[in-house]
């Protein structure tokens, strides 16, 4: 895939969260090229099966295209802690120098680098989620417990994986994977919030407050940095 293509799929990452559709104009105006530059861009998109685009009705991302898309935002946001945490680049350097940096990352590099920074659940500027690794391991414990090798024994984790923070009340979910160090792994064993584990959100507190949801019988209210290191194979809205 060209650097251009997945330029679009980073933009397009954060402009269809939650699966809105994305205009023209907004994805014109994010990448601060021309609209018709922007159409066939999308045609191309279309065709590769990444996007569904529609004249005068918007873009929304593929299954496909959207594993694609989160793994560049997630490059892209790791690239910009590793620059501003541990080569003190300054805030107005940061993005760009990250542009750079993340079409040419791969998944051993992206792995080191997680592992370096300790797993870090945001970027620095602007505080957006990063988000999780593609690879099947259940928990960062297990990551950093594996003994080396191809990732290819690893494995890739199923498509569709999101943060609890992002869910919107009456979703349902499974839990796929989990981020931390041991004490919040710790933490989430104890309350039952396990790989597996199947969850309902029951109610979403305005201004990133708690989460609550039901697990395993019980009913438990997860703050904001617990919410967003909990990542869920999505399965829709729970029935009445």
């Amino acid at each position: 895939m060209s650097t251009n293509s997945e330029e679009y799929l980073e933009a397009l990452h954060s402009l269809c969260q939650g699966g809105v559709a994305a205009s023209t104009s907004e994805i014109s105006r994010r990448l601060r090229v021309s609209p018709a530059s922007v159409t066939e861009m999308l045609k191309k998109l279309s065709a590769k099966g990444y996007v569904d685009y529609s004249p005068y009705q918007g873009v929304t991302l593929t299954p496909v295209g959207a594993e694609l898309a989160a793994r560049m935002a997630r490059r892209h946001r790791l690239a910009e802690r590793f620059l501003h945490d541990v080569l003190h680049i300054g805030n107005d350097k940061v993005h760009h120098e990250a542009c750079a940096m993340e079409h040419a990352l791969s998944d051993e590099t992206e792995r080191a680098l997680c592992l370096t920074l300790k797993a870090p659940d945001k970027c620095p500027d602007d505080g957006q989620l990063i988000p999780a690794c593609t690879l099947g391991f259940k928990s960062c414990d297990e990551c950093r417990a594996w003994g080396g090798g191809s990732l290819d024994e690893v494995g890739k984790r199923e498509l569709g994986v999101v943060a609890v923070s992002t869910l919107k009340e009456n979703q349902t979910g499974t839990v796929a994977f989990i981020r931390g160090d041991n004490k919040v792994l710790r933490r989430l064993l104890d309350m039952g919030l396990t790989p597996g584990a199947k969850i309902k959100v029951n109610r979403v507190a305005p201004l990133r407050g708690p989460v609550e949801i039901a697990v395993r019988g019980s009913k438990l209210a997860l703050g904001d940095e617990v919410a967003r290191n909990v990542f869920v194979k999505t399965m829709g809205e729970a029935a009445d």
